[in-house]
């Protein structure tokens, strides 16, 4: 080391010693208070405060900003925030003097997927705004300090009012009023103006809510798929922006009475009680980067002042679970958030299958159970129906040998064997759809379900057997990669409903005679529940189960059904249908029969009139395909 660097490591440690000993220590930090120096809008209650003499420097550049900013509530943009919290059997909300505002709502009587509290407001995910007009510009009533007496605590009785009053001078004040009640998710909302004409200015208030919704539920995918804003218009007409795991945004020209922000299975909703809300933008925006976030919900719109100003701005909010059973009472048509299918199928599901499920509900604590339930009613109901139908295919296997013989007779001419068989099924009295009306009239029942199990709250976190939750897939094996058409799992529900999917459809051919035609049905019966177990896979178990038990209740069932159908009985009245009818004694078909048959004659003059018409073509050329010359 020579002597340039010796020195100027001395002069270093000269310095750091120097400064240690020679700069004077600052004052202890004082806590701030409401009186002596306020907090500013942005900061917390433990910011730490500046010397007296500074603090009053400070405070009055605070109050010329704020007095700009906020007008004549500027007094009101400086306080102390403290919560209130209130509870009940179902929520536990925590409100806020700043702002005089929901800060957070936990459900008491549901967990995430990880089984930690459900919070479903907090002030990391939600940020509200409300924006009254004033003659000096917006003034976000969200960034106030309220006064209130209200005290926290459990909520009993009729419920509990909390009421935050910001007061600008003496009878000038605004007030928001919540009831809390002593049970449920509904929280009644009052909005008052008090003597604040000469302040307020032209306009509706703003009211902006962001929501950056949290994951509750297993599978991310599916959960940002699900998650939207739905809304209700003034029209009375539901609807949505489109569930996707893209961004979706709409700005509508019609008010709504409602909005709810929407996830698989809970909600955070607005409701108007008088005029409804203007100028409505709904936006459902998606970071695929973030996944700590399913989606971020922005709602936006307009309050009519007019109804605040006259003691009409009752609103509600409800922050619960999104339960069918629950959302009826709490607005018009605002159990729509519940998706129940299309339109024809919602009151399958609406009016059938949801108060059956309910009903159940009160004697079977097993979910598991209550879907064997669920599927023997469904399958004993239908018994009629399925009984048609095994009845009819006894009916074809009784007519196969004669069946052979037309297809034989005929060949490929599938017209003529058409036609054919049609004056089979009429001499004997058979109607071909008789088979098939049955199937198809169960077909929507399939569907409804299919509709309905993805949105039962009621089996959230339900375990049954293997299946910690009957509302998401049984990943009964996890795989280390996604697996093209699979994914990252393999359910067992939806293996074993392909399985017994496989045996109905093996079982069925057993007893279906084969029919005519380009496509082998027999074999597509095998390739369609191959095809299904991979759309199936991330489908709720407790569908996939239903599916399963009702492919075993519907083969123990037709094995039933086949010890009451006699073979023989059944053609001995085939045979004297054909003997009436050959004597003009038995009825004429109507209906859709006589139409296919009236169909199927008029192709079958059609064809032969094309035949006529081809042997004349070729009766009149010769054989190099030259017409022969006319003799004069």
């Amino acid at each position: 080391m020579d002597r340039n660097q010796l020195i100027g490591i001395v002069l270093i440690l000269a310095m750091l010693v120097g400064y240690q000993l020679l700069v004077p220590k600052p004052e202890p930090e004082k806590a701030p208070t409401q009186q002596t120096q306020p907090t500013k809008p942005t900061a917390t209650t433990g910011n730490a405060a500046a010397t007296a003499t500074a603090g009053t420097t400070q405070s009055t550049l605070d109050s010329s900003a704020l007095r700009a900013r906020f007008g004549d509530f500027a007094q009101s943009a400086l306080g102390q925030e403290r919560d209130i919290v209130v509870e009940n059997k179902d929520m536990r909300v925590t409100f806020s003097t700043r702002g005089g505002r929901v800060k957070e709502v936990i459900l008491k009587n549901y967990k995430t997927y990880d089984q930690k509290p459900l919070v479903l407001i907090d002030p990391q995910s939600s940020q509200t705004a409300l924006e009254l007009p004033t003659n000096r510009g917006l003034v976000d009533l969200h960034k106030l300090y309220y006064q209130t007496n209200a005290q926290g605590g459990t909520v009993s009785g009729q419920g509990q009012q909390i009421n935050f009053r910001v007061e600008i001078a003496p009878g000038q004040a605004v007030e928001q009023t919540y009831t809390v009640p002593a049970e449920g998710y509904v929280i009644n909302y009052n909005l008052r103006l008090n003597g604040l004409d000469n302040t307020v200015g032209r306009g509706d208030i703003r009211f902006f809510w962001q929501d950056k919704m949290r994951q509750y539920e297993n599978d991310l995918s599916n959960n940002r798929r699900a998650a939207t804003i739905d809304y209700f218009t003034q029209d009375e007409n539901f609807d949505k922006l489109r569930e996707s795991e893209s961004s979706e945004e709409a700005t509508l020209e019609e008010p709504v009475k409602w909005f709810a922000i929407k996830h698989k299975y809970f909600l955070s909703g607005f409701v108007a009680e008088n005029n409804p809300l203007q100028k409505p933008t709904f936006k459902a925006l998606v970071d695929p980067a973030d996944s700590s976030t399913v989606k971020t919900a922005i709602a936006d719109v307009q309050i009519p002042l007019a109804d605040v100003r006259s003691g009409k701005g009752q609103y509600k909010f409800y922050y619960g679970p999104n339960d069918f059973q629950l959302l009826g009472d709490v607005a018009p048509e605002f159990d729509q958030n519940v998706y129940l299918g299309y339109s024809i199928l919602k009151p399958i599901n609406k009016y059938f299958f949801v108060p059956v499920f309910n009903l159940l509900e009160k004697f079977v604590s097993n979910y598991g159970l209550l879907i064997i339930l669920l599927v023997v009613f469904v399958k004993t109901v239908l018994t009629p129906l399925t009984y048609r139908s095994y009845v009819s295919m006894a009916k074809m296997r009784v007519l196969q040998p004669e069946l052979n013989e037309i297809r034989e007779k005929v060949g490929d001419d599938m017209t003529k064997m058409q036609s054919e068989q049609m004056k089979l099924y009429q001499q004997v009295g058979v109607s071909p759809l008789s088979g098939c009306i049955p199937v198809l009239a169960t077909m929507p029942i399939l569907f409804a379900l299919f509709m309905l199990f993805p949105n039962l709250i009621e089996l959230r976190q339900k375990p049954f057997l293997w299946a910690d939750d009957l509302s998401t897939y049984d990943a009964f094996i996890k795989f280390p990669v996604n697996i093209p058409f699979v994914g990252s799992h393999l359910s067992l529900f939806t293996v074993l409903m392909t399985a017994s999917s496989i045996a109905y459809a093996w079982y069925n051919n057993q007893t279906t005679p084969t029919q005519p035609g380009p496509v082998n049905m027999k074999a597509l019966s095998y390739i369609f529940p191959l095809m299904f177990m991979f759309v199936l896979n991330s489908y709720p178990a407790g569908l996939t189960f239903y599916y399963f038990v009702s492919n075993i209740v519907t083969i123990t069932q037709q094995q039933l059904i086949r010890r009451f159908v006699d073979e023989d009985k059944i053609k001995a009245v085939l045979d004297e249908n054909r003997r009436k009818n050959a004597s003009g004694e038995g009825k004429k078909p109507g209906g859709f029969q006589a139409m296919l048959q009236r169909q199927l004659q008029a192709a079958e003059e059609a064809r032969k009139q094309a035949e006529e018409a081809k042997r004349g073509r070729n009766n009149g050329t010769s054989g190099t395909g030259q017409r022969p010359k006319q003799k004069k």
